[in-house]
């Protein structure tokens, strides 16, 4: 099975900041995004897991997202919320940022060092908080947008749930920014407002579609109740833009729906265990870390079993396909997984022991299919 490559006609979800700064007279931040020009203060609204192709076909009940659609934007690989926000807060890929992933292995030296989840900033699948000894700004050492616009003078927000304020991962990749926790859409909208009203910039974050989505699928009448509540949070804000003002409106990665005849239980499979030392990833993107000198056979038999189900590269074939954007920073290179594993159409690859809670879920997001890689971008000005 031939391996997918990125859409080179699709703009990056890391060129909106950049393009949005510039827009407001940034201008060393790289970008690329037509957005416009003088823009008196501005906000990047993500709604986690609002894929384009969803919103497209769910358009009668977000009416107000439908109308703003413009272009679609690529979130490259993984297309999973760790990757997509340091995309957003860093303006760099997953091959630069190093975010590879909703849990892989760093390198330190220690042939036993476990797989870290970098949302949760804990060993995978769980543990004690590594902040004290991972410490997230060596964990993404890069300087984020949010720091370098707020060194040109502007006033820069991070407007999010509270429970995220001083994670691991916000300050990996949000930091910079003054936070301003919020509880529930009705103070997200008022903070977004707050400071567009000040003429600055924020980045305003939404999780609960993601949630819903995970729990009842993409398209269930629960995740399209909640997007109707997500489509009167940004006709909230839009209606209250000061004039100038710009509200862009996009997402970490889609979602699909896992089709139970293609589910692969890894840990109920001993012959796709043999050989491998660790695992990280999540059931639809996996990084698959293996014991020395066993590379060639692990690939072997991981590919015989997901023939159909799943690409299966090596490390080197993954970035030369241009999965992880280019280059790929020394940094970076060793937390890919000697294997990396997309799954194909609806199939995921579950861990039932050992990921019991995700495994559980319904719909699921991490490849390279354009149900998860297509996002919309969604402009309204003052």
């Amino acid at each position: 099975m031939s391996l997918p490559q990125p859409d080179s006609s699709l703009p990056h979800l890391a060129d909106v900041v950049p393009s949005i700064l510039a827009a407001m007279d940034i201008h060393d931040l790289g970008g690329g995004l037509d957005v416009g020009s003088e823009v008196a203060g501005a906000c990047v609204l993500l709604i986690d897991g609002l894929g384009a192709d969803l919103l497209d076909t769910y358009a009668a009940d977000a009416p107000v997202l439908a109308g703003l659609r413009g272009q679609t934007l690529q979130v490259g690989f993984p297309s999973t919320t760790a990757a997509g926000l340091a995309a957003i807060g860093t303006g760099r890929r997953s091959g630069q940022h190093g975010m590879v992933g909703y849990s892989f292995r760093l390198p330190t030296g220690d042939p036993d060092s476990p797989v870290f989840n970098a949302l949760r900033w804990r060993p995978h699948p769980w543990g004690p908080d590594l902040r004290d000894t991972l410490i997230p700004e060596d964990v993404q050492p890069l300087p984020t947008t949010f720091e370098r616009a707020a060194a040109a003078g502007v006033a820069v927000s991070v407007v999010s749930g509270s429970e995220f304020a001083g994670s691991g991962l916000t300050r990996a990749v949000l930091r910079g920014a003054t936070y301003v926790g919020v509880h529930a859409l009705g103070d997200l909208a008022a903070g977004v407002s707050r400071v567009l009203d000040d003429r600055g910039f924020c980045y305003g974050y939404h999780s609960e579609l993601d949630l819903v989505g995970h729990l009842y699928g993409p398209g269930s009448a629960a995740w399209r109740m909640q997007l109707r509540q997500v489509d009167r949070l940004v006709e909230s804000v839009v209606d209250a833009l000061p004039a100038g003002a710009l509200l862009a409106v996009v997402a970490d990665h889609g979602m699909v729906t896992a089709d139970p005849a293609q589910v692969v239980d890894i840990d109920s499979a001993p012959h796709l265990l043999a050989g491998v030392h660790s695992i990280g990833g999540e059931p639809r993107a996996r990084h698959v870390y293996v014991t020395a000198g066993a590379d060639a056979s692990v690939a072997d038999t991981w590919r015989e079993a997901l023939a159909g189900r799943a690409w299966v590269a090596s490390r080197d074939e993954a970035i030369e396909a241009g999965w992880f954007g280019g280059p790929v920073s020394d940094r970076v290179r060793h937390r890919i997984g000697d294997l990396v594993v997309a799954a194909t159409e609806s199939a995921v690859l579950v861990r039932r022991q050992v990921e019991p809670s995700e495994s559980a879920l319904v719909g699921h997001h991490g490849s390279l299919t354009p149900a998860e890689q297509r996002v919309p971008l969604l402009l309204a000005r003052g």
